[in-house]
């Protein structure tokens, strides 16, 4: 090892061209050693990747590296999750296609992730746009169709009347679009759904068996799907019709002071037609959010009409509202206000005037409290309630279901938060739905000889609206089932239905079909799959539902796709900006355009003093992102993998710091250092050294495998420390030659550059991993603390299981404390065998 210093501007290249030219990474589905997936979540073809990604990247690298180490037959792949709003937006604002975008910005993701030397098979590659990919989605589309699961019916959705399209509920800003600014309206549209209702219960139930999936996201996906049970009753209204509710509250039921409808529900519309003030209400309700998300943190606004409800119990005339809170799609599109006990009732009854009314208290005695300014949700007691005062909450519900049931109005039954998925998106940028609108026939599916249905390349983005919708010929095709002209569906399918199934994809990719179950069958489920936990509900719930309902088709032998679930923490850092003076707003500096010190930072272009702002998630929006590039080029492709493994554990926030990384690259040329220094001719035992090695091999092993990454690398510093001091000899040499194996997963190319230089044969990323000697994982030695009087003075080391005798004159002799005794007689040793001696003067 001649080379002074390790150039990672030289060796990352060398190596990772040695690794594509033997195909060290890419997936053999016939080989006999046991399977194991590793994936990331796969990214959105942005642009650049940002240290986010490096990260994600880096953990699922390690694990991939170590496992096929310890002899197992990997499949790490990697494709692009490539439709979606992100590139008709770039089409215009900045006049280029979407494909051309998505592909360019493929090609430059790419390149920066193979600088980071990641063991990917780039052979499994492939993006969502490809139409060989959307090609068999559409061909899964119709399978679920012809099962049932599939269906089309109207919904409610935002419409942007400038920009002519839907809206997520999350691109609704102020009740304006996002883009426009226009007042956003709610519209009737035919959507396609997918039935992932009639899975809730399996959903909901498998759970259960995710146990080596984070705690919080199975209660977050417990919670969406949402099981709940309660009472479905009809009020008897004072025009002699009846309205159908559902509470999941029926023990409060005598707190009742109002009923609620949707405005779109039948009653408000038939209100409606003869009355313009309730139209105009009505009307006024079709420009809000469509979730009951949104609307929780809207302002709650009701028109009273003259209709009553009777109250099943008292009799008692409820006012009827139509209300903005209350959505058609959620229960019956009524509720039964308890204002006492709902805080979205409460701030309702509030508004209008409405009775408040308690009936659950804490103890018997505060049935007549006074609320403060909010409601009261929680459990306690049943008070001013007739029949059911004195019961618990849930001894009342019963109580009240087994009354309605009995009396014949009202019956006990399960609901779901759960919705059905709407596909739909008027967009261009994404999978055409596979069916064909015939005024013959109605709605007709794509024969399968005529798939994929390709996305045109012509169009333009010039008029707001999709593309689709105008061109000039694309839609328009003969009916399949009467040849008369017919129409295609010019919606696309939610971005989410690509990423639902993608990972069966990459486990088996045959030209005539979406996969081959056997072939999935040997590489499912995912081993680790690894990702931000703000997918934690709906791709995964997504993907478990496509994973399920191809399995009730028999596409599949597989419930679950995926056995683990790891979310890694963000990596942050803090913001840098200045107040515009005429504008009155912050303006954000990157980290290359600030020079920071200890005493503050300022702009380098000017010199002025900037403000540090928060440590927070690295964000393009306020500048504080590190380009991995720039890093890279600065520091090597090992020391940016050893940072984002180092300091925090993975599932914290990774706080971005320039001396940080700075580090790394130091420790990069200290192992460098070490590695020079290993003499295969040298001889001699160093049998403390040989036993941290090995403990050191069991250790990162069992840190890999637990994800705990950081306390690997911690490890891996110890033992570098050990080596350091220790003196030559062959037990030193063995335990350089296995520090570049215990490093190969996290610094590969440094690992393969000592390994060649050490004059090792073959790659060390298809070396077998070291096997720890179970002898020398047990301590023959122990460290014992050496007491004056019950405070440290010194330690020794002794060996394990000494005598007394031993103990006590080992400690007497240790230096520091016959400096503490100055002499002084000896009243009593006190030894504890392992541990300490404690001396009493």
């Amino acid at each position: 090892m001649s080379e002074t210093r390790f150039d990672p501007s030289v060796a990352d290249g060398r190596w990772q061209r040695a690794w594509a030219e033997a195909g060290s990474f890419r997936a053999d589905s016939q080989s006999p050693k046991p399977k194991a997936y590793i994936l990331e979540m796969f990214p959105y073809p942005s642009g650049r990747i940002h240290m986010g990604h490096v990260r994600n990247y880096t953990m699922g690298d390690v694990l991939a590296r170590y496992l096929k180490m310890r002899g197992a037959e990997v499949l790490h792949p990697m494709g692009w999750d490539a439709f979606g709003m992100p590139a008709e937006n770039a089409a215009m604002e900045k006049g280029v296609h979407p494909g051309d975008w998505t592909r360019a910005n493929i090609a430059q993701m790419k390149a920066q992730l193979q600088r980071l030397g990641f063991a990917l098979d780039w052979s499994r590659e492939f993006a969502t746009c490809d139409p060989e990919y959307y090609g068999h989605e559409q061909a899964l589309f119709l399978d679920l169709y012809e099962a049932g699961l599939v269906y089309r019916k109207e919904s409610t959705v935002n419409w942007d009347p400038v920009d002519m399209t839907v809206l997520a509920n999350e691109q609704v800003i102020d009740g304006k679009g996002w883009r426009s600014g226009a007042e956003v309206e709610k519209r009737k549209l035919s959507q396609w759904f997918l039935k992932i209702t009639d899975f809730a219960e399996e959903l909901l139930q498998g759970l259960e068996s995710l146990e080596n999936w984070p705690e919080k996201v199975r209660l977050m996906q417990e919670n969406w799907i949402g099981k709940s049970q309660g009472l479905e009753f009809s009020f008897d209204l004072s025009d002699g019709a009846t309205l159908p509710v559902y509470t999941t509250r029926p023990d409060t039921i005598f707190g009742a002071s109002f009923v609620a409808i949707a405005a779109d529900h039948p009653i408000a519309q038939r209100l409606g037609e003869g009355d313009p003030k309730i139209a105009a209400f009505i009307a006024e309700c079709q420009k809000g959010a469509t979730t009951a998300a949104a609307l929780e943190t809207a302002e709650k606004l009701g028109y009273r009409t003259a209709l009553t409800a009777r109250h099943p119990f008292t009799g008692a005339p409820l006012p009827v509202f139509i209300a903005n809170f209350v959505l058609m799609e959620y229960g019956t599109g009524a509720v039964m206000g308890v204002p006492g006990h709902d805080q979205r009732d409460f701030e309702f009854a509030s508004k209008y005037g409405l009775p408040i009314l308690r009936v659950v208290a804490r103890d018997p005695s505060e049935a007549d409290a006074p609320f403060a300014r909010e409601a009261e949700a929680g459990d306690g007691v049943i008070v001013n309630s007739d029949f059911l005062d004195g019961m618990s909450v849930a001894a009342a519900k019963q109580a009240v279901i087994a009354r309605a049931e009995a009396e014949g109005w009202g019956r006990g039954t399960t609901v779901w938060r759960l919705r059905d998925w709407g596909v739909s998106r008027q967009r261009y940028w994404g999978t055409p739905i596979p069916f064909i609108h015939c005024e013959a026939c109605g709605v007709v599916p794509v024969p399968r000889d005529q798939l994929p249905v390709t996305l045109p390349e012509d169009v333009t983005f010039d008029i707001p609206g999709n593309p689709l919708e105008r061109h000039p010929t694309w839609k328009h095709v003969a009916c399949p089932q009467c040849g008369k002209p017919a129409l295609r569906e010019t919606d696309t399918l939610d971005t989410f239905v690509d990423s639902s199934w993608y990972f069966l994809r990459f486990a088996s990719q045959p030209a005539d079909k979406p996969f081959d179950p056997e072939e999935v069958a040997k590489w499912l489920p995912v081993k680790h799959y690894i990702g931000g936990i703000e997918h934690a509900i709906l791709h995964l719930l997504y993907a478990r539902f496509w994973t399920r309902a191809l399995a009730r088709i028999g596409k599949l032998n597989l419930t679950e796709p995926f056995a683990a679930l790891f979310t890694q923490g963000m990596v942050t850092h803090e913001t840098y900006s200045r107040i515009d003076a005429a504008r009155g707003v912050p303006v954000f500096y990157g980290p290359e355009e600030v020079s920071r010190t200890a005493e503050g930072a300022t702009l380098i272009a000017d010199g002025a003093p900037v403000e540090i702002g928060r440590v927070i998630k690295m964000s393009k929006s306020k500048k504080n992102v590190v380009d991995p590039d720039a890093i890279i080029a600065r520091h090597g492709a090992d020391a940016v993998r050893w940072f984002m493994l180092s300091d925090s554990p993975p599932e914290r926030d990774l706080p971005w710091s320039d001396a940080g990384i700075e580090g790394c690259a130091r420790f990069v040329q200290r192992l460098w250092r070490l590695f020079k220094a290993h003499d295969p001719a040298a001889t001699g035992e160093d049998q403390a050294l040989a036993r941290k090695a090995h403990q050191t091999i069991a250790a990162v092993a069992g840190d890999i495998e637990a994800l705990a990454f950081n306390k690997a690398v911690a490890r891996i510093y110890e033992l570098a420390g050990a080596i350091e001091k220790a003196a030559p000899s062959a037990s030193r040499s063995e335990a350089i030659r296995t520090l570049a194996q215990l490093i190969a997963p996290m610094m590969p190319h440094l690992a393969e550059e000592a390994w060649a230089a050490m004059g090792n044969t073959g790659l060390v990323a298809e070396s077998a991993w070291p096997e720890a000697d179970p002898a020398l994982l047990v301590e023959d030695e122990v460290t014992i603390a050496v007491q004056h009087m019950g405070k440290l003075r010194d330690t020794v080391t002794a060996p394990k299981g000494a005598d007394r005798a031993t103990l006590e004159a080992l400690a007497l002799a240790a230096p520091n404390l016959q400096r503490s005794l100055a002499g002084a007689p000896v009243r009593k040793v006190i030894v504890v065998p392992d541990r300490l001696v404690n001396i009493v003067t």
